[in-house]
């Protein structure tokens, strides 16, 4: 028999008690919504929710799928030759067993009208339950006709995926209710997250992840609330538990009373109203109240990305980063063509602001496939640069896309992880090659091109004369140079309270590299995380930055910082900080720099 946990409750069912989980903060806002769980195996297919009305449509596409799927078991039987195995025909039998079960046959179909999945979802849904409850048999044989279980789904769900769909919710207008959908998994890759972009999920919880873990810079980039390093998530939050996020506090609280539900609801909406009086910002210059001008680009993973950063009134991308158009593809690398008809995209639709294009940077959390956790140090390995040095016409490949782009608008191209100086020198015979290349097959760019470096690793910024001498500009991702001056996997909740990027080593890598770049004539830019936290806005104008790369959801509370800045008191408050040691003094200064 199922236990209580693994059953469908019904959304009107006795309230549950409350309790509340602490986690990292990772993207702003409250969320208020049901939990929806995901097994691993839930994230391979599509997931939504369907319309009242088009319930009974699914319903019937289902149907007609296992339906399908009994005809090709009866054609197999058919066809058997006469000396076949009896095994074969029993194989065939049993499986046909499976299909007429009603928990295969019809509790499905029950989990489409009680909680509106698509069918490929609740088919997923009802089979990870059944699986559970083999895993918990003693007797081996049984045990092991979880696989005859999970062999019929996927013929169902081989049917289904190539049947039409009915339409995706979100694109029904501005009038259209949105379901309060919030994720509850133990994990999910940054490839995975992407599948969320146009879905009308609320909001992302997970087991594990870090304050600067791919998966919660992709969740910012959807501008959600969420939480990660929840430990124990996914297995105390049921299916449809009311929850709340709270996104400043990393806090998630399920089954909240009525009387905490409302408060939260209070604050969802202050906070929304919060946000519409910024819109108002769109238009005016980020300049400081000493008449300084900054210049506040935007962080983007795909070309759609573009809309919201000219609607956040970017002044350009500060930081394209082209590893997600790679990602999620099974190992298939996409084709010069397919590249270059992506960065043209961004390129075009920023209408003559600049786009910076970061060059693949793969590894560590952010892997071609996920089979690929093999490196004992992932983040220590062959990624970023190194790996495309090591593939050579995979890099060569995605230069001349970008260089063919370049033709369309100003493009810039970033290395990111050199920390050597022959890894500047073959970055720049690669650059030279593609652009060789192209010339030899008549096909127009960019000659004059900008090539960048990110600033990463802290022998890097240790070893800035090299890169001055060499590059044309820098920008400091500061999640990568945080990780590795503090040895602290970003990833790792169980470290998460070590990351620190108020760490004096920190702010001395970063305020050397803005020095070192002034002194160059060559533009330094943040694009990392530090960029967009408005706590720090501050700090990094009086270090000297003026060029700021965040996600587009950020950059309208940074430029409301800016514009009530006035480095004349900023900059002296700044050096104090920079002479500092304790990291305890450091704190209290930022955070007195935010009344200055």
């Amino acid at each position: 028999m199922p236990s209580e946990r693994s059953r469908p409750r019904s959304l009107s069912g006795p309230p549950m008690a409350s309790f509340t989980l602490h986690g990292i903060p990772v993207s702003r806002g409250i969320a208020i919504g049901r939990a929806h769980l995901m097994a691993p195996a839930a994230l391979d297919v599509k997931h939504y929710l369907v319309a009242e009305e088009q319930v009974e449509a699914e319903v019937a596409r289902l149907q007609q799928a296992l339906a399908q799927v009994h005809k090709e078991l009866q054609t197999l039987w058919n066809e058997l030759p006469k000396d076949a195995p009896t095994e074969l025909g029993a194989f065939i039998d049993v499986h046909a067993l499976i299909l007429s079960d009603p928990m295969i046959s019809e509790a499905p179909l029950d989990i489409i009208r009680a909680r509106h999945y698509n069918a490929e979802w609740a088919l997923l849904t009802q089979i990870d339950e059944l699986s559970a409850q083999f895993d918990e048999i003693e007797d081996l044989y049984l045990r092991e006709r979880k696989a005859d279980i999970q062999q019929v789904a996927e013929r169902v769900l081989k049917v289904l995926m190539g049947t039409e769909q009915l339409p995706l919710p979100g694109n029904g207008g501005d009038d259209e209710p949105q379901p309060q959908m919030i994720i509850v998994a133990h994990d999910i890759s940054p490839a995975d997250m992407l599948q969320f972009r146009d879905r009308s999920f609320i909001g992302f919880v997970t087991d594990v992840g870090g304050q600067n873990s791919h998966t919660a810079i992709v969740a910012r980039s959807l501008d959600i609330p969420a939480a990660v390093g929840m430990s124990g998530a996914s297995t105390l939050i049921e299916q449809d538990d009311w929850l709340i996020i709270d996104g400043e506090a990393g806090v998630v609280i399920a089954n909240p009373s009525a009387l905490v539900l409302e408060q939260y609801r209070e604050r969802q909406a202050a906070a929304l109203r919060a946000r519409k009086k910024l819109q108002k910002l769109k238009k005016t210059p980020a300049v400081t109240k000493d008449g300084t001008e900054i210049t506040l680009l935007a962080n983007i993973e795909l070309p759609d990305d573009c809309a919201a950063a000219m609607e956040a009134g970017a002044n350009g991308v500060g930081l394209f980063r082209s590893e997600f158009l790679f990602m999620g593809r099974n190992n298939k690398i996409p084709s010069e063509d397919e590249q270059f008809e992506q960065y043209k995209r961004a390129v075009v639709a920023m209408k003559g602001r600049p786009v910076v294009i970061r060059t693949l940077d793969i590894g560590a959390d952010k892997p071609l496939d996920q089979s690929e956790h093999t490196a004992l140090n992932p983040a220590l390995g062959l990624r970023a640069i190194r790996y495309c040095l090591a593939e050579p016409q995979i890099f060569l490949t995605q230069l001349r896309a970008i260089l063919r782009a370049s033709a369309f608008g100003k493009v810039r191209i970033l290395i990111p992880m050199l920390a050597h100086a022959f890894e500047i020198d073959q970055s720049l015979a690669m650059v030279a090659q593609a652009k060789a290349e192209l010339r030899e097959a008549n096909v127009k760019f960019d000659d004059q091109v900008d090539v960048g470096a990110m600033i990463e690793i802290p022998a890097a910024a240790l070893a800035l004369p090299m890169f001055v001498k060499r590059m044309d500009f820098l920008s400091i991702g500061t999640n990568d140079l945080i990780q590795y001056t503090l040895a602290i996997d970003r990833v790792d909740y169980e470290v998460a309270h070590l990351y620190n990027p108020l760490h004096p080593a920190v702010l001395q890598l970063i305020s050397m590299t803005i020095a070192a770049g002034h002194k160059a004539g060559i533009d330094v830019a943040v694009c990392g995380e530090m960029a967009g936290d408005v706590k720090l806005t501050r700090l990094l104008l009086g270090m000297g930055l003026r060029e700021f790369s965040m996600h587009p959801a950020q950059l309208l509370s940074v430029k409301q910082e800016i514009l009530n800045s006035d480095l004349a008191r900023i900059v002296p408050q700044t050096r104090k900080i920079m002479r500092s040691m304790e990291p305890n003094v450091i704190a209290d200064a930022v955070e007195q720099l935010q009344s200055m």
